[in-house]
């Protein structure tokens, strides 16, 4: 292969790794530590949050606008400016040529009457309204940006960032004696399966809603479950996580009390809801009903406020008399979610929707209201559709109604709590080993092979480099056997260059001139390392693919490790050569002491 070509291989290989290894640069040293907790924490964390932050900005805005409207705008607010010339133009306005705080403000209240103090009033609630969605849209897409960040980044695992492990047993076997009967023997293993990747789906949600950090939730064997809580604070009582079944009703929806709640609402934005969510004046709805939210998924999964439904707190149907969910199309076309209820439930349900046809009924799941549609007529049988859903939104339906009703004994086995510092202790350690080791052989090839050993250190810097980027790219999780299986990388790194080296030492001493023994070295090592790298790369592999834990963690780095040893010494070696051959014309080569 010609100097070119392998100058470009390495090249682009180099842009690849970077490409791969950005988003961890990014997530660990541009990200402030605040943005990164604020990234890990749950869904609705995230949305609560931007909601907070949202309101908080809103409000200053305001004040530095009543305090002094004729002040430049921040730079905080060049986004809101940009939107603020969008009004002007769309309204056919004329942009002011010095744009200050309330020439801002101004460009979003075109479009609203204000002829009377009632219409004035209103339109200064929408347009604090919506600032408030601008704000929360703008943090939101910041923290999710930062999620995704760390979605694509080297993870720290459980040992070097502290956390909460474990493993809880869902009791198959009492889960198919409950259903008895209606459950036929042919269908108990579907029912098992489905059992315990509910019991997944669930403690999910729970951990979700609890508001901790990214979990790491999978299935272990037949019938346990494995979560990784990493991270500060993570040490959550995981009995609060797995206890009770869910909680999913159906309640009616009261249209008039609803009404009246968006009517106090509309004037009331910051003074209606305490810190907890809570009513601050219940008087507003009847005493049986209460507010919640009603939510839909946006494009970034997250659950996202739709708008307030006011139910009657009394529940219709429980979901523990749902027994199976289908997602079908009906001869339309439209997608729906079609439920089973049990005996008992389906007298239930039939006798409540004959009493309130023509009105809403609210599906609620964790205090969530999933959705509200009319009902139509008497839904007798303990057949139940739910029309009016696309098929992603269905199968999100299907998936809570299953989990809801999930009706699995969980216990756990084990728990093992690792605090934060000594995460931090371990990753010092690791860390100080990998320099230590690396200082050390870069210091032995630099003294023992002179001028080549610069080119067996720049393999190493690069090895590291590779390594990392792989990682990275295939969004693996760092740990402390990892680390340890870098620390032998770079000890068996230097292997393939010192074989290169040995041979390019013993041409010299036969004569060959300075291309002529290096040409012959990297051809008479290839297959000496290729052999050697190879069986390594073997007994790695399958390392990674039979073993579990530590022991893969430690395999994936070594078999990623071997493999970007054999690039860098093959290829990056063997440039850096042609490099100092070709243009600073050496003819001598230095790579020994007793060989001038």
């Amino acid at each position: 292969m010609s100097k070119r070509n392998r100058f470009l291989i390495v090249l682009a290989v180099l842009g690849i790794c970077l490409y791969c290894l950005w988003p961890s640069i990014n997530w660990y040293f541009r990200t402030p530590k605040d943005a990164q907790q604020i990234a890990l924490s749950s869904l609705e964390r995230i949305r609560d949050y931007s909601i907070e932050k949202a309101v908080e900005s809103v409000k200053k805005l305001e004040a530095d606008v009543k305090t002094n409207p004729s002040a430049s705008v921040p730079a905080e607010y060049e986004w809101l400016v940009k939107e603020s010339k969008k009004n002007y133009k769309k309204f056919g306005k004329e942009i002011p040529s010095q744009m200050t705080l309330s020439a801002m403000l101004n460009g979003f209240s075109f479009g609203y009457n204000t002829d009377t103090p009632e219409q004035k009033k209103e339109a200064a609630n929408a347009i604090h309204s919506g600032l408030i969605t601008m704000f929360q849209d703008k943090y939101k897409k910041e923290i999710l940006k930062n999620k995704d960040t760390y979605t694509n980044s080297v993870k720290l695992g459980l040992d070097l960032a502290g956390g909460v492990n474990v493993i809880i047993h869902a009791d198959l076997d009492a889960a198919v004696a409950a259903k008895g009967a209606d459950l036929k023997p042919e269908n108990v293993p579907y029912f098992k399966e489905q059992a315990i990747n509910t019991a997944i789906e669930t403690i999910t949600s729970r951990i979700d809603r609890f508001g901790l950090t990214e979990p790491v939730i999978r299935r272990q064997g037949e019938d346990r479950i494995y979560i990784e809580i990493p991270g500060e604070g993570q040490t959550t009582s995981m009995d609060a996580i797995i206890q009770g079944n869910g909680l999913l009703n159906f309640r009616l929806v009261d249209d008039d009390a609803t009404t009246a709640f968006y009517n106090y609402y509309g004037t009331h934005l910051d003074t209606t809801f305490d810190s907890n969510k809570k009513l601050i004046d219940p008087s507003i709805i009847p005493d049986d009903c209460e507010v919640l939210g009603m939510y839909i998924k946006d494009d970034y999964g997250l659950d996202q406020f739709y708008r307030y439904v006011v139910v009657k707190k009394e529940i219709a149907l429980d979901g523990k008399h749902i027994t199976n969910v289908m997602i079908s199309t009906d001869k339309m076309g439209q997608t729906g979610v079609d439920l089973t209820l049990d005996f008992k439930g389906g007298e239930i349900f039939g006798e409540f929707t004959g009493k309130n046809v023509g009105k809403k009924l609210a599906i609620v799941s964790d205090n969530k209201v999933k959705s509200a549609p009319v009902i139509r007529q008497a839904i007798t049988g303990g057949n139940v559709r739910v029309d009016g859903f696309g098929t992603e939104e269905a199968q999100n339906l299907q998936k809570v109604l299953e989990t809801a009703s999930l009706d699995v004994p969980l216990e756990i086995e084990s728990q093992q709590v690792i605090g934060a510092s000594l995460g931090a202790i371990s990753i010092k350690q690791g860390t100080n080993a990998l320099i230590i080791g690396l200082a050390l052989i870069m210091i032995f090839m630099l003294i023992y092979y002179k001028g080549a050993g610069i080119n067996a250190v720049v393999a190493q810097v690069l090895n590291l480099y590779f390594l990392f980027s792989i990682l990275s790219a295939f969004n693996l999780t760092l740990t402390l056997p990892s680390i340890a299986g870098m620390v032998l990388t770079i000890g068996m790194a230097v292997d393939a260059n010192v074989i290169i080296f040995e041979r390019i030492k013993e041409e010299l001493r036969n004569g060959k001139s300075r291309r002529a023994a290096i040409e012959a070295g990297f051809d008479g090592a290839l297959w000496a390392i290729m052999d050697s790298n190879i069986t390594t790369f073997i007994a790695a592999l399958f390392l990674s693919i039979l073993g579990t834990g530590s022991i893969q963690g430690f395999a994936v780095s070594l078999a990623i490790g071997v493999a970007s040893s054999v690039f860098t010494a093959l290829f990056v070696s063997r440039l850096m050569f042609d490099f100092n051959t070709d243009t600073f014309n050496r003819e001598s080569v230095s790579i020994s002491w007793r060989i001038k």
